[in-house]
């Protein structure tokens, strides 16, 4: 458990402190003064919301405004000034030893430093329910494992993780389950994971389950793997310090803010077709998937700049739909051939959640 203060905050400069209001902002956290610019109103009767970027405030006002904060909040935020601050250290630690690094580690930091990570794998880890792995980013174990897992959305409006596959480097399968989510589930997504309800039907294994045995895979600092690694980890409510996340390592030559799909990646890095458009995932390909590419790039040293692959999904982003509308509904009120990937909504928005229609290319989105 992260056992944090405002005293811990103190001493930080101001551009930090601005970096965590922002974060707030855009994690839409409210503490006992509601958001950011209910806070300006209340407290700055001078100025108010018309100075409202964090990064022109005084150190004393971006204080005061994250002691409006819970303590729970605290943690959250704490945990993610942590990533920024191994951030640092991993910077510090390859100046200093340029060439003391393994090339399984070069990807551990190589992930680290993506300017997403913080934003992506800072997880609320001090909720109950979540594991710990409490191992160091700077373990020298060259033992991988990757995962993937497939997730449905629930009455709810959360995701619940209801099929995990793991391999480890020689690509034995570690692992391969089917899940109960223990809730009652609005949308299989089957056209995405692959899975109905009768694939659940007498499923006992839980999610608490797979934590355990997931420990025993991660013991003595082994390297978690996985494509957008951090939408599994929050499924499985697991907190892992040493991961390679391959949306990360490798990028596209034009657009290298522009994350490529694992079946995109599969093309020019290992030389096949990972699934034809339109076919669901393949819990258990997707993890191979996952770990022949930094096998590739760790034994071989492929190229981490591939070139743009234009056949990419074209996607359009719908807003507000109802939990009660099944996602396969969208098919009868938008024209076109698509697949439909549901994202999970944020606490608050449990009537309605949001879904990427994806088309296979921009002139039919």
């Amino acid at each position: 458990m992260i056992e944090v203060s405002m005293y811990q905050y103190m001493d930080l400069p101001q551009f930090v402190l601005a970096e965590l209001v922002k974060l707030a902002q855009k994690r839409g956290l409210k503490g006992s003064k509601g958001g950011w610019k209910d806070f300006l109103r209340s407290y700055d009767k001078k100025f108010g919301v018309s100075l409202s970027d964090p990064s022109k405030r005084s150190i004393d006002v971006l204080l005061a405004f994250l002691k409006t904060f819970s303590q729970n909040d605290l943690k959250y935020i704490y945990k993610v000034f942590q990533c920024h601050s191994n951030q640092d250290a991993v910077e510090q630690l390859q100046k200093s030893f340029p060439d003391s690094e393994s090339a399984e580690q070069g990807l551990v930091y190589l992930t680290l430093e993506h300017p997403e990570y913080p934003r992506d794998y800072s997880f609320p880890s001090h909720e109950e329910g979540w594991l710990v792995t409490r191992r160091s980013y700077f373990d020298q174990s060259k033992a991988m494992v990757a995962i993937d897992c497939e997730m449905v959305l629930c009455q709810d409006g959360t995701e619940a993780l209801v099929r995990i596959c793991a391999v480890d480097r020689n690509l034995e399968v570690k692992l391969n389950e089917f899940v109960n989510p223990s809730k009652p589930i609005a949308d299989y997504r089957t056209e995405i994971t692959g899975i109905t309800a009768g694939d659940l039907d007498g499923v006992s294994c839980s999610l608490a389950d797979v934590q355990t045995s997931m420990k025993k895979l991660l013991s003595h600092g082994t390297i978690l793997i996985g494509h957008s690694l951090h939408n599994d980890l929050r499924a499985l409510k697991i907190d892992h310090a040493r991961v390679i996340d391959t949306s990360y390592v490798f990028k596209y030559q034009e657009e290298p803010y522009y994350k490529p799909s694992l079946s995109n990646l599969c093309k020019p890095v290992l030389r096949f077709k990972l699934r034809k458009m339109g076919s669901p995932h393949i819990c258990l390909d997707d993890a191979s998937a996952a770990m022949k590419l930094v096998l590739a790039k760790v034994e071989n040293g492929v190229d981490n700049i591939i070139p743009l692959v234009r056949e990419e999904v074209a996607a359009l982003l719908v807003h507000r739909i109802p939990v009660a509308v099944h996602s396969q509904e969208l098919h009868k009120v938008i024209p076109g051939e698509f697949t439909v990937a549901v994202k999970a909504n944020r606490k608050g928005q449990a009537d309605k959640y949001t879904a990427y229609v994806n088309f296979k290319n921009q002139h039919e989105a």
